[in-house]
């Protein structure tokens, strides 16, 4: 979620339950935990292949099947969430579109939640990871943060955009707080596994004795603004994007306002497995192109996230 630790790093996108499917042809199947509308008149993987300019870089298995298996938290407005019909919508999806126009395949997400989907890249039930999760070496490295220990291998990154972190309390109620210094004493919730969650735990352990910072981690976003909007703590800390648009859509503005900048600028990237290099180059290749036609501004644009352009797509581009 860019601080999802992801910010959605760790800048630290559970992301929630079955979601509805959307099929643009040859270009983007979304389904919920694993359900998915098959669209009958979609051409089969090779004939799609074809038709994209991109298609011969994808590894043969993938391009034969026509499928990319993506694993994400569904529920990270404005990067990948349900409106009002349920239909899966917003950054992450669109830019997938985009992307499958260039290699010939739909990408297929799976609902799942946030700090289980580089363990479903491992396990193989997903190709790649696109969650609004945050670049960086500890994820590059398999390496949890908090301890520093080796969790698992590892995984490349394909980065697409940038964000920062970002803390809210409810509107007019900011209980003092205009930034992580001013956390101690008080109660921030966040999702799960995120940069947040990493930055609150570095941040608490700062806190003096009697003023401890009381951290009250979600499976999802959504659960934390909840959380907020109730009273039941006093801020809320996610990716900026994330925060914007919950500042700028709840309540009709009126439930929530940022507090202080937001840190810890990050890439967010498509992770990929450590060792499928021909996956992790297609898809670098495919945002350069979406970049150079024009298609990645618009989507940006679209979701009000400009600022976090990026010129060019990197691989393991986050520190």
């Amino acid at each position: 979620m860019t601080a999802r630790s992801t910010r959605r790093t760790t800048a630290a996108h559970s992301r929630l339950a079955a979601v509805g499917a959307i099929v643009v042809t040859g270009a983007l199947i979304l389904t919920g935990c694993g359900d998915q509308t098959k669209d009958k008149n979609k051409p089969s993987g090779s004939d799609s292949a074809n038709a994209a300019p991109l298609a011969a870089k994808l590894p043969a298995q993938i391009r034969e099947k026509g499928v990319i298996r993506v694993g994400s938290d569904i529920a990270y407005a404005p990067v990948e969430f349900k409106d009002k019909s349920g239909t899966v919508v917003g950054l992450d999806p669109d830019v997938a579109a985009a992307l499958g126009k260039q290699l010939g395949v739909t990408f297929e997400f799976e609902n799942g939640t946030f700090d289980a989907l580089l363990t479903g890249i491992r396990s193989n039930r997903y190709d790649v990871a696109m969650s609004a999760m945050t670049d960086n070496k500890s994820r590059q490295e398999g390496v949890d943060p908090s301890t520093g220990k080796k969790v698992g291998e590892g995984v490349d990154f394909v980065d697409y955009l940038s964000a920062g972190v970002s803390i809210y309390t409810r509107k007019g109620d900011t209980k003092g707080i205009n930034g992580w210094s001013d956390l101690c004493g008080k109660k921030i919730a966040l999702e799960r596994g995120t940069i947040s969650e990493d930055l609150a735990k570095a941040e608490a352990k700062k806190c003096p004795s009697g003023k401890k910072l009381t951290i009250e981690p979600f499976d999802d976003d959504q659960l934390a603004q909840t959380r907020l909007r109730s009273g039941g703590v006093d801020a809320v800390s996610s990716d900026f994007p994330v925060a914007a648009y919950a500042v700028k859509t709840s309540g009709g503005g009126n439930d929530f306002e940022i507090v202080g900048p937001q840190v810890q600028a990050a890439p967010y990237g498509i992770a990929v497995a450590k060792g499928n290099t021909q996956l992790r180059d297609a898809l670098q290749a495919a945002v350069n192109a979406i970049i150079k036609n024009g298609e990645y501004e618009k989507i940006l644009e679209k979701w009000g996230v400009q600022s976090g352009a990026v010129t060019e797509s990197v691989v393991n581009g986050g520190k």
